[in-house]
C-alpha cells in the first residue's frame, strides 16, 4: 500500500465528507492507496496546512485558492497546483450576529473582524466594505483560529467569516440568527475553497498514485450524495463531540450535497473562475500580473 497524507484545512466538517467516506468503504484501499490526515486541532493550527505541504509533512493540504499563489509567490518558491475543487460553489461569507444590528458591509465601518490572517483576507473584506459604500476602516482582531467562531458567538467581534454550509448551519441548529453577505453579490469573485494542493515535483514523480488517490476521493464525494443517510452516519463518526452536539450533520450535508458537483465533475476547476479571481486580484494591486501566467492549477488528475 502506498501511503498519502492530507493536512486539513480545518478539523473534520461536512467539507471533507468525500476524503472520510472513501476511507470507511475501502474506496482508497481497493486501489492500493492508503491515506491519513493531520487534523489542525492537533498543534492548534500552529503550522499552516501550506505550510506542512512545504515542509514534507503531508503530500497533499486543503487550503483556500489563495494558498497556491502564496506558495508560488513567496520569497523561499514552493511550486504548488491545485489538483481538486471541494466545492463547485463559493459556500463562504462575511458573517455576523442579526443581534447585532448591522445590515449590510458597509456597517462594519468602525467595528471588530475576527481574521484568520489569510492572505488577502482583511483586504478582501475592505473591498467588500467600500464595494457596499462604506466609507473606512474596521478594526481587525487575530483571535487563535480554530476559535474564531466562537469569538462572535461570544460578541468579542463584530464579523466574520465562515463557511455557511458548516457554522450557518450550525446558528440555524441552535437558533442563532445570523446576517450573511455574499462577496459575489459586491462584485468580489472569489475564487475555489477548500482546493487541494500538491508540489509539482511529487505530482509529475508519483502521478499515477494521485490519480488512484483523487479517483477515490471522487467516488467518496459520489457516495455522499446518493446514500446521504450513510454519508451522515460516517460524518458523525469523524468529527468532534462539540459539532456532534450543536450541528445538525444530515441538514448540513444537504445544504452541501449540490455543490459537491455533478456526475463528472466532482473537483473540477473551471478556469474562467480561476481566471477571474486572478485578475480581480491584479486590478486591485494586490498581486502582480505575474501570476496570471503561472500555472496554479490542473484538472488532468480528475476521471
Amino acid at each position: 500500500m502506498d501511503t498519502l497524507k492530507i493536512a486539513l484545512d480545518w478539523t473534520p466538517n461536512v467539507n471533507h465528507l468525500g476524503f472520510f467516506i472513501a476511507q470507511e468503504k475501502g474506496f482508497y484501499q481497493e486501489l492500493g492507496v492508503t491515506v491519513s490526515f493531520l487534523n489542525p486541532h492537533e498543534d492548534d493550527y500552529q503550522t499552516t496546512p501550506g505550510k506542512k505541504l512545504e515542509l514534507g509533512l503531508a503530500d497533499f493540504a486543503l487550503a483556500p485558492f489563495e494558498t497556491v499563489i502564496s506558495l508560488n509567490n513567496k520569497t523561499n518558491r514552493v511550486e504548488a497546483i491545485a489538483v481538486y475543487a471541494l466545492l463547485q460553489s463559493d459556500l463562504s461569507s462575511i458573517t455576523t450576529l442579526a443581534s447585532s444590528g448591522l445590515n449590510s458591509p458597509r456597517e462594519l465601518v468602525g467595528k471588530t473582524y475576527a481574521s484568520y490572517k489569510a492572505r488577502y483576507e482583511d483586504t478582501i473584506v475592505q473591498k467588500l466594505v467600500s464595494h457596499d459604500g462604506g466609507e473606512g476602516a474596521f478594526t481587525v482582531s487575530y483571535p487563535e483560529k480554530l476559535g474564531i467562531w466562537n469569538t462572535l458567538l461570544e460578541g468579542k467581534a463584530d464579523a466574520t467569516w465562515i463557511f455557511d454550509n458548516w457554522e450557518g448551519v450550525e446558528a440555524v441548529t441552535r437558533g442563532i440568527a445570523l446576517r450573511s453577505f455574499r462577496l459575489a453579490e459586491y462584485g468580489i469573485p472569489y475564487g475555489y475553497s477548500p482546493v487541494l494542493i500538491a508540489k509539482k515535483s511529487q505530482l509529475e514523480a508519483n502521478k499515477a498514485l494521485y490519480k488512484k488517490c483523487i479517483a477515490a476521493t471522487q467516488k467518496g464525494y459520489a457516495f455522499a450524495q446518493t446514500h446521504p443517510e450513510e454519508a451522515t452516519a460516517i460524518l458523525k463518526n469523524v468529527v468532534s463531540e462539540r459539532d456532534r452536539t450543536h450541528i445538525d450533520l444530515a441538514q448540513s450535508l444537504a445544504v452541501t450535497a449540490p455543490h459537491f458537483g455533478k456526475e463528472g465533475q466532482h473537483a473540477y476547476m473551471h478556469p474562467e473562475r480561476v481566471h477571474d479571481f486572478l485578475n480581480w486580484l491584479v486590478k486591485h494591486k494586490l498581486e502582480q500580473d505575474v501570476i496570471l501566467n503561472q500555472s496554479l492549477f490542473t484538472n488532468e488528475l480528475v476521471s
